[in-house]
């Protein structure tokens, strides 16, 4: 908002003569060409002139320049409105902020004013905006131990001063940064990611580049599976894996005769003849590497079996035996126990006393005699236990916002199967291993958590909190100001509203304007008007209802307060008169003295003196009271006081050139 000074008496009178004039008519731009990032801000610095004596009626900015043809106002555009804040005023300043610019703002860009005589004016040429987004440029090819380069590239040389940043994998690189370009010196694998670039103070950043580093194989690992001793009959897999860049070629060799190739070597029906050395090796344009595995054919005893002695279904606490028994020539004199594929004891019989959940599982003997070994079937032991590591997950990616449907769904390890039932809070809510909510609101916001119950305990799942987002409502505003406002005054606006996440933007309009008058959360009106705020977050905006300032002016107030003063006066003078007046009385034969002592003494000198209201300012009141205190005023007296106080008042009205007294009277005093 901005408001023209009136012009001074000199510069009235100068426009009164034919032919004066001040200014030409001008536009004029710093800098003339811009070259800015996108989704930055971007300030137009501008300033313009025209002759003297004209008003300004209308400026805008606009990026149409057709001669004797009225362009089309930028503010006025879908695409610029929201985006487009004009920092000028209507005397010389036209400077605008664009905001959030994008490749498709690159244009030249012209400011226009027009004046109440039909004078019009273009800035022509305007400013050029270039936008420019970043693009990483990097070698193609690079091999472990190199030095790279990495580029920061721009379609134009960036108006404002950059200082580029660096990012690997999302995270921030802090060395090797010299302007625009990131050095990485002797580069290894673990320099290996995708790199993306920036400017400090901006958001935006370059698509991600992936730097791929080529190095030889490392020493292969040959896994084999199954895992231990290996029997004749048995399905044997080799496995062979390498880490190297560009990916490796694997072949296979027994001895010094190779066997196969690729990263797997099946040999199905293992016998003792397959026993021996086996070797991978792994070959890329890096280099190659070799690694070894020995296969042991074992003849192993047959029918291995497990018994359980104990009850048909173990509860946790309970004790279990495991026996193992063995059809083998010569009879088999070593057994071992196992727990899925890890050792667990020794010896035909196997023993857990005080079992638990985590005993839970699939149990094998090995048998082994001096021409190999066998396993025994698997037998599964089935722990039951109370409900355990119960857990609450959602099916939501992001944010929850109101109105989707959200699906919670509880996890429970139990035996038997456990019964669920879902809470918020302490209230019950529903049953189920899954909870829907469709439609979800702000009210269904808070903690959730899920109970596992079976005929063993229960337990319940930790709390998962709900956090609905929803675009502003219920914007208010509210004035913090007490009273009648005048000119001069500063009345405060305050907007608020209801939202998740809280509204952080907020605009200012005047009732009928379509230009934002302020922005922020507090806003400062100056004059009368209807005003309201819009509340912004990034799921949507609302606005509050319009709220009436008056602002009086200040003439009233200072006619008020001043003769609320002589008013005041008036009643000072009254009781003054009237304890004089008893004085006098009280002092009735004494008169004569006071009237001789009067009579000798100068109107200058002593206590009278101070009465003068020429020598006597803001503590003639305190000089009065002084007089009445020292009880010495007789009829001269008396008139030389009402005297002094009659100029005092009248130097008050002179010391404010405005004064109106009230209706009793009657009395209007101005310059």
């Amino acid at each position: 908002m901005s408001q023209r000074p009136a012009p001074s008496l000199l510069l009235l009178f100068l426009l009164m003569i034919p032919g004066v004039s001040s200014a030409g008519w001008g536009v004029s731009y710093s800098p003339s060409h811009i070259c800015a990032l996108k989704n930055s801000s971007v300030i137009m610095s501008c300033t313009y002139t025209y002759p003297t004596g004209y008003w300004i009626r209308k400026v805008f900015w606009t990026k149409v320049f057709i001669r004797r043809v009225e362009p089309p106002d930028l503010s006025e555009d879908p695409e610029y409105s929201q985006r487009l804040q004009y920092l000028g005023d209507e005397q010389q300043n036209c400077t605008i902020r664009l905001s959030h610019v994008t490749l498709k703002d690159s244009h030249m860009y012209y400011f226009r004013f027009t004046t109440d005589k039909d004078g019009k004016w273009t800035g022509y040429p305007g400013v050029t905006l270039t936008v420019t987004d970043l693009q990483v440029e990097s070698p193609e090819r690079v091999t472990e131990g190199d030095s790279v380069r990495l580029t920061c590239k721009s379609s134009c040389t960036l108006t404002d001063r950059a200082t580029f940043i660096w990012y690997r994998n999302s995270q921030l690189v802090t060395t090797g940064i010299i302007g625009n370009q990131l050095n990485l010196r002797q580069v290894s694998r673990e320099d290996t990611g995708r790199y993306s670039c920036g400017v400090d103070g901006h958001s935006y950043r370059s698509p991600a580049v992936q730097l791929n580093i080529r190095y030889p194989p490392v020493n292969p690992v040959i896994s084999i599976s199954p895992s231990g001793e290996i029997k004749e009959g048995d399905s044997v897999t080799l496995n062979c894996s390498s880490d190297s860049n560009p990916p490796a070629e694997i072949s296979w060799f027994k001895g010094g005769m190779f066997v196969g190739s690729g990263r797997i070597y099946s040999i199905s029906k293992i016998s003792s003849d397959d026993s021996g050395e086996y070797k991978c090796k792994s070959i890329n344009e890096q280099g190659e590497k070799y690694s070894a595995v020995t296969l042991n054919v074992m003849y192993p005893p047959r029918n291995i079996s497990v018994l359980i002695n104990g009850s048909s279904e173990i509860v946790s606490g309970d004790s279990v035996t495991l026996i193992c028994s063995s059809d083998s020539n010569p009879p088999a004199l070593n057994f071992s126990w196992f727990k899925g594929r890890r050792f667990v004891g020794s010896g035909r019989i196997y023993s857990i006393s005080k079992i638990s959940s985590d005993d839970s599982g699939e149990y094998k003997c090995k048998s082994i005699n001096e021409h190999g070994e066998k396993y025994s079937d698997a037998v599964t032991l089935n722990i039951m236990y109370p409900p355990r590591s119960v857990s609450v997950s959602i099916i939501q990616s992001g944010q929850i916002l109101e109105g989707d449907s959200v699906t919670l769904i509880c996890s429970s390890d139990s035996k038997p199967p456990a019964e669920i039932s879902w809470f918020k809070g302490g209230t019950f809510v529903g049953s189920g291993r899954i909870y829907n909510i469709s439609k979800i609101s702000s009210d269904d916001s808070g903690e959730y958590k899920c109970r596992s119950i079976n005929e063993h305990g229960e337990k319940y799942s930790d709390n998962l909190t709900l956090n609905v987002m929803y675009p502003p409502r219920n914007v208010s505003v509210s004035i913090i100001q007490s009273g009648q406002i005048w000119m001069g005054d500063s009345v405060t606006l305050i907007c608020s509203c209801d939202s998740n996440p809280p509204a952080l933007n907020f605009s200012w309009f005047k009732e009928n304007e379509s230009l934002a008058v302020g922005s922020g959360q507090s806003f400062s009106a100056l004059q009368s008007g209807r005003f309201y705020c819009q509340a912004h977050n990034q799921h949507g905006s609302q606005r509050s209802d319009t709220v009436t300032v008056t602002v009086h002016h200040g003439d009233d107030r200072n006619v008020i307060v001043i003769a609320a003063s002589s008013g005041g006066l008036f009643i000072i003078i009254t009781i003054i008169i009237i304890i004089i007046i008893f004085i006098i009385q009280k002092k009735r034969k004494n008169r004569r003295s006071l009237i001789h002592e009067y009579e000798n003494d100068s109107p200058r000198t002593g206590t009278y003196a101070a009465l003068d209201p020429k020598l006597r300012s803001s503590d003639v009141y305190n000089t009065l009271t002084s007089v009445c205190l020292s009880h010495r005023l007789s009829i001269p007296d008396l008139l030389i006081t009402s005297r002094a106080l009659f100029n005092m008042r009248i130097s008050i009205f002179k010391q404010h050139p405005v004064a109106t007294y009230g209706q009793d009277s009657g009395i209007v005093l101005r310059d």
